[in-house]
């Protein structure tokens, strides 16, 4: 075994058994870097030199911001507003309450771009009371948890900005603009499957659809709707950068949850924005000690090599498509949704580019995976937060989300397989 060869094993091999004992995600990258960088016989100066480097982008200025906007729209009366308008929308279906679950999931993700705010805000909110109305509570929190994988690819989401970051600096626009009709194709795909279920379990009917109910709560949930607006329609238009919108977007959800709703007051304000703290410390921790792994893989040429084993396995374009999903799809199960975009991105796009999958088609597909992974044991974070918040054993939870599971690969094949689900927009406004 050569030098380059033992670097490789520390470092992946240290990283694995971390994972596999839990330590924090952050503990693991840095670590088994820094292991990787004594078996290279590199100076450990590298280290902070590397930290520093990677939160070093001016580009990466707007997550704190699009993280402070998710919090004080989440916290500011927003959900209530947001899940009444989606009731007035889809609630006169068979098996309305699932229906106005994933609507109002679409609504709230394009203001929080979290899964997991998404999952704690509307699930406290929506699982007592489907389960009031007669669902069970196992199909209630399973709704909720997928439906919730939408904010993750409606725009705007801090997710999308740290993947243009990783891929190079690719149009933040773009993506932003890439996530519609996706995250519109998985709702859909969630409600055929909630309605399946639905007649199977002769779940209730809501209240027959009005009009005028549809437009009185439009003109309620407008100033909620309009956050999502000023930001991609600004970044589209080229009137400012995701960093710029995102602070201007900041402004006015402060002006929203305080003034216009009234949901927040100044001391609940400050409280968000401890929460906010606590959150981007996590997000920058993970970035810059990500970092340093990123250096250690393209050091030690680990993403050529893994390009040389996938292409070696087949060079059919659809097989070689296949694998990149799947390889993503287990590291969801092991790790966070953050990391695997930091780590995985410098290996799997030059793949991905080279069998002609474009580099804005190629994040939406890992964002979608990413998400499938944070509904899966032993990690899934989402999953975690949905049990709890429902109530329910964590066991019943996954088995009831199977067929929704189900539901969430069709979509990912279709984006695999149909580049102009995830291009149509971005090719129709970005030229």
């Amino acid at each position: 075994m050569d030098a380059q060869q033992l670097a490789i094993l520390v470092l992946l091999g240290s990283f694995l058994i971390m994972i596999l004992l839990r330590f924090p995600i952050a503990y693991a990258v840095a670590l088994s870097s820094m292991f990787c960088l004594i078996a290279m016989d590199k100076p450990l100066i590298t280290v902070c030199q590397q930290m520093v480097k990677g939160i070093r982008s001016f580009s990466l200025m707007a997550v704190p911001f699009f993280i402070t906007m998710g919090c004080l729209m989440g916290s500011g009366g927003i959900s209530e507003k947001l899940i009444a308008l989606a009731n007035a929308c889809v609630g006169w279906m068979t098996g309305g309450m699932a229906m106005v679950n994933i609507v109002a999931s679409y609504f709230f993700g394009g203001i929080s771009g979290s899964a997991s705010a998404d999952t704690a805000s509307l699930g406290s909110i929506l699982i007592p009371m489907m389960v009031d109305q007669g669902y069970d509570d196992d199909f209630s929190t399973a709704v909720t948890i997928t439906s919730s994988c939408e904010g993750l690819l409606v725009p705007p989401s801090h997710n999308m900005v740290i993947y243009a970051m990783s891929a190079g600096g690719i149009s933040v626009g773009s993506l932003f603009l890439a996530g519609y009709i996706p995250g519109a194709m998985l709702a859909i795909s969630l409600m055929i499957g909630s309605y399946i279920i639905s007649k199977k379990r002769h779940y209730p009917k809501g209240d027959k659809f009005s009009f005028k109910a549809l437009i009185k709560q439009l003109s309620v949930s407008f100033w909620a709707l309009a956050a999502i607006i000023i930001v991609v329609v600004g970044v589209v238009g080229g009137w400012f950068t995701a960093t710029e919108s995102a602070a201007i977007a900041v402004i006015y959800s402060l002006i929203v949850s305080v003034f216009i709703y009234r949901g927040l007051t100044w001391k609940g304000v400050w409280q968000e924005l401890e929460k906010c703290v606590d959150i981007l410390s996590v997000v920058l921790i993970l970035i810059s000690t990500s970092s340093i792994f990123g250096f250690c893989l393209t050091t030690l040429h680990v993403p050529d090599m893994a390009a040389k084993a996938i292409i070696g396995v087949s060079d059919n374009p659809y097989v070689i498509a296949i694998l990149l999903n799947l390889i993503l799809l287990v590291l969801g199960c092991i790790m966070d949704m953050a990391p695997i975009i930091l780590i995985a991105t410098p290996i799997l796009l030059p793949i991905a580019t080279s069998i002609g999958i474009n580099p804005i088609q190629f994040g939406i597909m890992m964002i979608l995976n990413c998400g499938i992974g944070l509904l899966t044991p032993p990690v899934g974070a989402v999953l975690f937060i949905g049990s709890a918040v429902g109530k329910v054993k964590m066991e019943r939870v996954v088995k009831a989300t199977l067929p929704f599971y189900l539901c969430m690969i069709v979509v990912l094949l279709l984006l695999t397989f149909i580049p102009g689900i995830s291009m149509f927009l971005p090719n129709l406004f970005m030229k």
